[in-house]
């Protein structure tokens, strides 16, 4: 049975709807799966859809697809059939949705059916759709939304799989994520897939050696296991690490970003002596960012810390266009910074 419409206090109209995450959905007469992020908005259509089919296995379930709309087709899915059994009408593309879709969604939620859920999936692509939109997150309908950002930073990217081992018991090793992450830093399908295979096929704690095991051949190319490496003072693994980074097509643009991103986070956290989370809160960062950028600082002072930021700026115009090798600006890079000395000294 779809869940009833939240009750109003006081009889007033909620202004809100409540936010649920795409990790713990639950259905309701309306639900909305907003923002561009697939994966997440996958995993959440298919939560309200088990739910629902947990409570029985009846469950009539019907695609809509609101930019090739057929009038009167959204009241005939949700109309209880003679047998009475719940009913899951999904809607995709409502941020191509017709005029004609608008007009009766918009409609249905003054009156939505009994043992009806619906999920209108709207990615954010455009504003087409708003008017169903404002009229669902204020209240109308009974809904809720469920909503899927995108995940581009790093740090975002770490929550997520870190999520993903959190939801099954798993336990990673802080090192063995960051591997896999940097591994797959460009596509979240695949570290989603990465980090269910490693749930299914590795029993016991998942450890850096076990990611290396996996997918080695990807995390030598990262960006960012070539800019721990050289951080860390490994001058020769740096150097060969991106080499193989280059020679798998590796992009020196973000290359000399990931370097920077590191580096400048390293500069915020020197020399702070407060505790991990309240520094974080302050800087706005995570208490991991703040743990890890404190490890990278072993061996690093004002002066080296300065000289690696003045080489990797350098590098960052000379990939840009500003010298003729960009292959020889990253290698003078990572060579500064790996030995924490001038170039050529």
């Amino acid at each position: 049975m779809a869940a009833s419409r939240p009750p109003s206090r006081g009889g007033a109209k909620p202004t809100k709807i409540p936010q649920v995450s795409w990790r713990e959905p639950h259905p309701a007469p309306i639900v909305l799966v907003s923002g561009p992020e697939e994966v997440c908005a996958e995993r959440a259509i298919a939560g309200v859809r088990d739910y629902l089919r947990a409570e029985d296995p009846a469950l009539e379930v019907s695609d809509v697809r609101a930019d090739d709309y057929a009038p009167g087709t959204l009241l005939s899915l949700t109309s209880p059939s003679l047998f009475g059994e719940p009913r899951l009408v999904r809607v995709s593309g409502v941020e191509k949705c017709s005029d004609a879709f608008i007009q009766e969604a918009v409609s249905y939620l003054d009156n939505p059916q009994e043992g009806a859920t619906v999920i209108l999936r709207h990615t954010g692509a455009s504003v087409r759709g708003k008017k169903l939109l404002d009229a669902v997150r204020a209240g109308s309908g009974g809904g809720i939304e469920i909503a899927c950002p995108a995940v581009k930073r790093d740090g975002d990217r770490v929550d997520f799989a870190a999520g993903e081992f959190r939801a099954a018991q798993k336990r990673i090793a802080p090192a063995a994520l960051r591997a896999l992450v940097s591994a797959f830093a460009d596509d979240l399908t695949e570290l989603a897939a990465a980090c269910q295979q490693l749930i299914g096929d590795v029993e016991g704690d998942i450890t850096e050696a076990v990611v290396t095991k996996y997918y080695g051949g990807r995390v030598e190319v990262s960006a960012f296991v070539v800019a721990d490496t050289a951080i860390a003072g490994r001058y020769g693994e740096a150097l060969i690490a991106l080499r193989h980074a280059l020679s798998s097509g590796a992009d020196p643009v973000p290359m000399v970003a990931a370097f920077a991103m590191k580096l400048r986070t390293m500069a915020r956290v020197a020399g702070n002596r407060e505790p991990s989370r309240q520094l974080a809160q302050r800087l706005g960062m995570k208490d991991w960012q703040v743990d890890r950028a404190r490890r990278d600082l072993a061996g690093w002072n004002e002066r080296s810390l300065g000289l690696a930021i003045q080489a990797t700026a350098r590098a960052d115009g000379e990939v840009k266009g500003a010298a003729r090798d960009p292959i020889f600006a990253l290698e003078r890079m990572v060579t500064v910074i790996a030995t924490r000395q001038p170039f050529g000294e």
